[in-house]
């Protein structure tokens, strides 16, 4: 194993806690993560689109306001995990460059 800085997945464990993994980036779960990653980031393309849609249509319901608002805190809070955990890559690349 790497002397790698843990790579925060982009979900949690059965407890609700943040699950991590060791490695180079290149093992079997870091491309698993990087698939989901993938996916959740064009599904909030996708919800993006939706929100501007009702948005500008300006005839919504309750109902449907409310079903937005849960969509995008879910995927809002997706992707802030990604920008965390991938900030913490460059972050440790960038340590990594420089001379000790």
């Amino acid at each position: 194993m790497t002397d790698a800085t843990p790579r925060l997945l982009p979900w949690s464990s059965p407890e609700g806690k943040p699950s991590y993994v060791l490695g180079d980036g290149t093992g079997l779960v870091s491309r698993l993560a990087d698939d989901v990653e993938e996916a959740q980031l064009s599904l909030a393309d996708g919800l993006v689109e939706d929100a501007r849609r009702l948005l500008d249509a300006r005839n919504w319901s309750p109902g449907e306001l409310h079903l937005l608002t849960v969509e995008l805190t879910e995927s809002l809070t997706e992707i802030r995990r990604i920008a965390t955990s991938r900030g913490a890559r460059l972050r440790a690349a960038s340590s990594a460059d420089r001379p000790a």
